[in-house]
Formats: structure tokens, sequence, C-alpha cells
């Protein structure tokens, strides 16, 4: 059985994604495995590893209709943080916050975790009163986060303009220090390589067709594009395409998708010290290591699997941008993409056992997805294990939607409402 092996991923980091698929041969499907994961992003890979690093069960096989992290994954923006307002969801990206603090270590592979600060700006008298509570809120919940005045804002990121006639004038700002970036495809090479050296089976190029049932309605295995794989227990972890999946199964989900939009600039020498996001202008943008300047955008209006949106989207957001920070007037964009977003009524994901037994869900995570990964994998992985969810991950059922126990955080992030 051929894996791919360090050598193989040090070419594809010189060299760019697009060489890896053409690279490495996925092995051959065995017939029948413990655990299948539909999904081979970050959170896949990322539950699969932590299969077999906690847990032992090793006989895992992660499929993925593309490349894996050619999906979400790698069409994010790259933003970690764990200020959220509820309790629930400060929980869940405190615990993954954690694990992004040592993940290169654990991995034994450069992720490039950059706690450089998350700075969520303030425009208008909501804001301020939004951005404080959030504040309380995480420190009550022994999380970081502190209130900055405009000038302390202009202190901690000198390029921002908070004088001067301005649309939305910055009146402050709520800082996040342990907030940073990471790299996204990164994230997906070092789960995939840690989880191949534990024994998992990645498969490429191998969509998922069906999902088939037993008589007694209990999960028998996947159809693929690569023929039946049995399995005694199914995640699915499939962003963007999730409903399509769980539809295969009888599952219907209160999901919705979107295009989400983000570009990068022309690569500039270091110009920009952190992470800077804008709820009421929908953009945000940090610096990559490579130089470019990366700008997130907002969500088209209109649900679509395509991955792309509306071109008045980025041209808002570009405008927004060189008003914050006008020394960017003068750059280049060097190009723009779209990725599909799942998205639940109350913008929470769903991490859970489904009415279906042996079939587990990890879904609608609009776009806090990048910045859960590692406690997104965790979590999953423990549900998937023990039948039964984490402490953490318990109040983000399917049911809640039905019972009405709503974790709303719709303004969440600067594209999120």
């Amino acid at each position: 059985m051929r894996r791919f092996s360090a050598i193989s991923l040090f070419r594809e980091a010189l060299g760019g994604h697009e060489k890896w698929p053409r690279q490495w041969r996925s092995p051959e499907p065995k017939p029948a495995y413990d655990v299948v994961i539909v999904g081979g992003g970050g959170h896949g890979l990322a539950t699969a590893f932590y299969l077999a690093e906690r847990y032992g069960i090793t006989d895992v096989a992660v499929v993925e209709k593309g490349w894996i992290g050619g999906g979400n994954t790698g069409r994010n923006t790259t933003i970690i943080r764990s200020n959220y307002l509820f309790d629930e969801s400060a929980r869940f990206y405190e615990h993954a916050l954690k694990l992004w603090e040592g993940l290169s270590q654990q991995l034994n592979y450069n992720v490039m975790y950059s706690p450089r600060g998350v700075l969520m700006l303030a425009h208008n008298i909501h804001d301020v009163q939004s951005f404080k509570r959030h504040v309380h809120a995480n420190r009550l919940n022994g999380i970081d986060n502190e209130w900055l005045s405009p000038q302390e804002c202009k202190e901690f990121c000198p390029p921002l303009n908070v004088g001067g006639a301005m649309r939305y004038p910055i009146l402050g700002g709520a800082l996040q220090r342990r907030g940073g970036t990471a790299r996204h495809d990164a994230v997906a090479w070092g789960y995939a390589r840690a989880a191949d050296a534990r024994g998992v089976d990645i498969l490429e190029n191998c969509e998922v067709l069906g999902i088939r049932r037993a008589i007694s309605g209990r999960v028998e295995g996947v159809e693929t594009s690569r023929g039946f794989i049995r399995a005694g227990k199914i995640g699915v972890v499939a962003a963007g395409n999730t409903s399509v999946v769980m539809n295969m199964a009888g599952v219907r989900l209160p999901l919705e998708s979107f295009p989400l939009q983000a570009l990068v600039s022309e690569p500039v020498k270091p110009a920009f010290p952190c992470v800077v996001m804008s709820n009421t202008i929908h953009a945000y943008i940090s610096q990559s290591d490579k130089g470019e300047m990366v700008i997130g955008a907002g969500t088209d209006a209109y649900t679509s699997y395509s991955q792309r949106g509306a071109l008045h989207i980025a041209s808002h957001t570009l405008d927004a941008i060189c008003e914050l920070v006008p020394m960017f007037r003068r750059l280049r964009m060097l190009r723009n993409w779209g990725g599909i977003v799942d998205v639940t009524p109350d913008r929470s994901p769903i991490v859970a056992k489904t009415p279906v037994p042996g079939l587990y869900l990890n879904c609608g995570w609009g776009t806090g997805g990048f910045k859960a990964t590692p406690g997104s994998g965790d979590l999953f992985a423990w549900t998937i294990a023990k039948d039964d969810p984490h402490p953490i991950n318990a109040p983000f059922t399917i049911e809640r939607f039905r019972d009405g126990v709503m974790i709303d955080e719709a303004a969440a992030a600067a594209v999120a409402h």
C-alpha cells in the first residue's frame, strides 16, 4: 500500500498545492474499515488523526472527492481566535486555540501558527456596546480580550486610519492578543502526514455517491467512485456539500450554502502587524508570511454551490479596506476566490450523533471553520470513538433546532450575518 512521504510534502511546500495531486497516488481502498470519514479537509484529517492518536482507532479511511485540503481548507483567510460571545462557543473555540498553540510540536510539522493578535473594530455605538459585552463575557470565561480606545488601536496597528472624515470612523476595538493566523494548507498537510504515519488511509479522487443502510437503519458503508467501502461508523465533515451527502442517508439538515469571497494582494515587505476585522463593513485583513495582504469579503446574498460570488461584494470590501488603511490604495490585487460555507440558522456548528445509528455529523461552521480545526477534530473523534459527545460539543446537536435551544453567534464574524 503506497502512502505519501515527507519528501513529497517537502516538494509540495516548495512547489505549490497544484502539483500535489499529480505527485501522490491514493492507496486502493480496503473492503471495510472501522471508521470512514467523508471529507479530506482540515476537520476530516484532524478527526482521523485524533482517532488514531487518542483512541488507537487506526482502521480509518478518509475519503475525498478531490485532493486533500483542496476545498475550504485551502480557501480561507487563516484567522484564529476564541473571542466568541456565548459560553458554549467560547469553550469550543478556546479548546481549539489551546491546541493550536502546541500543534506544530504535536504534528512535528510547522503549521506557521502566529499569535499576532486579532483586533475587531467598532464603528458605531452598537459596535461599541456589542464588543464590550464580548470582552466582559470572555473574561468571565477566562479568555483574554480587552477594549482599546481609538488611539490604542492606532498604537497596536499603526497603519490604521483613526482620524479625519471617514464613512466608518473607528470608535475603538476589542483585542485578543492570543489570536492570530496559521497557514491553511500546512494544517492539512500536517494532519495528513501524521494520520498517515499512524495507519490511516487517505483516499483522494474518491467521491461518495451513496450511504448504504441496513434494514435496522444502521449505516453499512459508503458507495464511492472507487467502489463500495463497508464501515462500522461514518463521520461526515464535508464543508459546503454536507446537505448533499446527508441526504444520501435520509437525513435532512437546517443548512444553507453560500459563496464566501476572499482576495490577496501582490506580496510586499512586512507592513501590517496583526489581524484587523470589521463587522460593520464586512471586511478583514492580515498579511501572510509570503507578504500578501489577505482580505476577506462578505457572503453572497444568494444560496449557491458556486465557488465565486458577486463582483460588487469584493469591490465594496476593497473600498472599505482602502479607507481603513489608506496606504494600501496603491496595492494591486493578485487573485480572488470563493469557497462554499454551510450556515445554520444560529450560525453555530453541528458536531453530534445523528438519528441514524453509526452516522456522525460535523458541519455548519459558516465562517468559523478554520479557527476551530484542531478542536473540531479532537471533539468529533471523541464523539465517534465513544458514541457520545464530549461535554464541550454536547450543546451543538441537531435537536437544538427542534427544541429552540439556539447558540446564536450571528454577529460573531464580519461575514456571518
